[in-house]
């Protein structure tokens, strides 16, 4: 018998939520109020990668003042009511309340800000669910490594889990942040991510998550 991960440690937006009718419409109305131009298409494609980062795509500069003024409003926009046009996605809160009644520990790396992270999980009613929640600007501690990798290490030092966890995500960065770590992956179809490879583990449901790390218990 296969030894059952007990530590699911999970990606938020693409994975657990569907925040791309949140973030499309603060973002555009941060372009707006700092009379910048959107030089890109607002797609699924930016969702994952670090605010900053995806301002600059978006803006097509480097402007650090300018990327500044888009970030600050953004985050007033999304942090004070943007983040409650976040969606479920269908099966999650049933699968999280299965997952914790057959005594899984469960975890939240993300790059999105803890900011808005905990908002959105306060809103939902999720913050029971998790045993520890780590994002982009968290944590303090973790060296010079400021990647979605360095976010999984310290979760998985800091519980002493490196060979009782696996994280689940739906980008080609989550398969290479999880590999960095060293704990498996496992791809939730369901988001933002299109095919990444056929040699990885894949999940086409919540559901399927449970059947697979269940059926062993």
């Amino acid at each position: 018998m296969t030894h059952v991960k007990r530590h699911i440690i999970f990606d938020l937006d693409g994975t657990l939520i569907d925040s791309s009718e949140s973030i499309f419409a603060s973002i555009s109305r941060a372009f707006d109020e700092s009379n910048q131009v959107l030089r890109y298409p607002l797609t699924n494609k930016i969702i994952g990668p670090p605010l900053q980062e995806t301002l600059s795509h978006l803006s097509g500069t480097e402007d650090l003042s300018i990327l500044k003024l888009l970030s600050d409003r953004f985050k007033e926009n999304y942090d004070k009511k943007g983040f409650l046009q976040t969606k479920v996605y269908p099966g999650i809160s049933a699968m999280l309340t299965t997952l914790m009644g057959y005594n899984f520990y469960m975890y939240v790396v993300t790059n999105k800000r803890i900011v808005p992270t905990l908002k959105i999980l306060n809103h939902l009613g999720w913050d029971k669910y998790f045993k520890e929640i780590c994002s982009i600007d968290s944590i303090r501690n973790f060296g010079n490594d400021k990647s979605k990798a360095g976010i999984l290490l310290h979760i998985i030092k800091n519980n002493n889990i490196s060979n009782n966890s696996v994280y689940i995500g739906d980008h080609k960065d989550d398969l290479v942040a999880s590999t960095k770590a060293g704990i498996p992956f496992f791809h939730a179809t369901w988001g933002y991510g299109n095919h990444i490879s056929d040699q990885i583990n894949t999940l086409e449901s919540p559901q399927d998550l449970c059947r697979y790390f269940i059926k062993d218990t």
